[in-house]
């Protein structure tokens, strides 16, 4: 039988696989063949969330009226569980009613927000480096990212007087994200208010990616605690990183009503809405105290000494105080190639995998990334495997 000769469509031209798909791929084979390879990628959290959480989902997934469609957006009880819990840690005043939109994980709501709100001939600004699915959704959606550069001089702030000073026509969306991923980079009410403002002044839609509030950080903001954040800006926010609920894919879009109800009307066209008993242990992990988030960083700020050590080991220089699942350093001076060049150097000698920082834009091209998502052991295997290699 003839095969069909279909081409993709044109949106998907200048769109390559994800990159850490295509990376475990390779480590997968490295490891079918023999070799023990540490992998210290993506940052997909190894603990699990608290007992309880599980034990809510376990009850709700026992009766027997939970198992049909549920409200595109979202039920009563985890938009009620949300805007407490922004009360509650970011004093941030939602109306679980029409401000708060739960999402299959904060990843989805980026192209969500890219899709009901560009299209071919608009423009948005993406921070470079930064997460490589900001450029996707710009893309996916026909509209052009414009990166701005996110500089070690400049504390991997936006440099708000060379976005003063660029082109900025046509520009409808600027994609920010503080704590910041991959740098580490906390943020301020300082830095808010100028996003705010500089968002304001060119009628830009800002939207704030706010997943690594609590992890390695206890400076706890979201851009809405700003006075006018509402008018100007959304927020992403996901249980996958300080709740451990990453393969659980429950995250949030908040914001103003209107803009809220946009989006809604393209995710209503592409999902039918999340487990019940998923939102049920969802609501029970948004009221986890603080006892669980300082066990929780306990165990992250263990293996952050033990990735110093793996850096130092490799030669590389980084700095303290990085909040999130990640530690940004720079590579050797020593060392002539780029970042992939170094990454391939270390797996083929060591079996140890770094992030190469150009994943994340032209200025990471000079950058590795380590994931803390693996057991203080495991890195200081790792850091014995760079030792007797190099």
């Amino acid at each position: 039988m003839k095969k069909v000769n279909i081409s993709c469509a044109s949106r998907l031209d200048t769109i390559k696989e994800y990159y850490f798909s295509a990376k475990n791929k390779q480590i997968a084979e490295l490891k079918a063949s023999g070799r023990d390879i540490v992998a210290l990628g993506i940052g997909s959290p190894d603990l699990p969330p608290p007992a309880s959480v599980i034990e809510t989902l376990h009850t709700a997934a026992l009766r027997p009226d939970v198992h049909g469609y549920q409200p595109y957006h979202g039920s009563d009880l985890l938009r009620n569980a949300f805007a407490g819990w922004y009360k509650k840690w970011y004093g941030v005043e939602l109306n679980p009613k029409d401000e708060i939109l739960p999402l299959l994980g904060s990843k989805e709501g980026i192209v969500h927000v890219c899709m009901t709100y560009l299209e071919k001939g608009d423009r948005a600004l993406i921070p470079d480096p930064g997460y490589p699915t900001y450029n996707g959704g710009v893309t996916l959606a026909g509209a052009q990212p414009v990166p701005y550069a996110l500089k070690a001089e400049n504390g991997y702030l936006p440099d708000f007087d060379a976005l003063e000073k660029m082109d900025l026509t046509g520009v409808k969306l600027m994609i920010c994200n503080y704590p910041n991923m991959p740098t580490g980079t906390v943020p301020t009410v300082e830095l808010f208010e100028k996003l705010v403002a500089f968002a304001a002044k060119h009628n830009i839609l800002l939207l704030h990616d706010n997943p690594y509030s609590f992890i390695r950080n206890d400076i706890r903001l979201s851009i809405l605690s700003v006075a006018g954040a509402k008018d100007v800006a959304l927020e992403l926010n996901s249980l996958s990183k300080g709740h451990s609920m990453a393969g659980w894919r429950v995250g949030v879009l908040v914001g103003r009503a209107d803009m809220v109800s946009d989006v809604l009307r393209f995710k209503s066209n592409m999902d039918s809405g999340m487990f019940y008993p998923i939102q049920a242990a969802a609501a029970s992990a948004l009221e986890l105290d603080h006892e669980w988030f300082s066990e929780l960083n306990e165990i992250y700020y263990s293996r952050e000494k033990e990735g110093y050590k793996l850096l130092d080991a490799l030669g590389c220089s980084y700095r303290e105080g990085q909040a999130g699942l990640f530690i940004w350093a720079n590579l050797p001076d020593s060392f002539k190639g780029d970042c992939f060049e170094f990454s391939d150097m270390v797996l083929d000698k060591c079996d140890v995998f770094v992030t190469p920082g150009g994943v994340f834009g032209k200025q990471g091209t000079r950058n590795i990334r380590i994931s803390l998502c693996v057991p203080a052991e495991l890195l200081a295997k790792a850091t014995g495997k760079i030792k007797a290699k190099l």
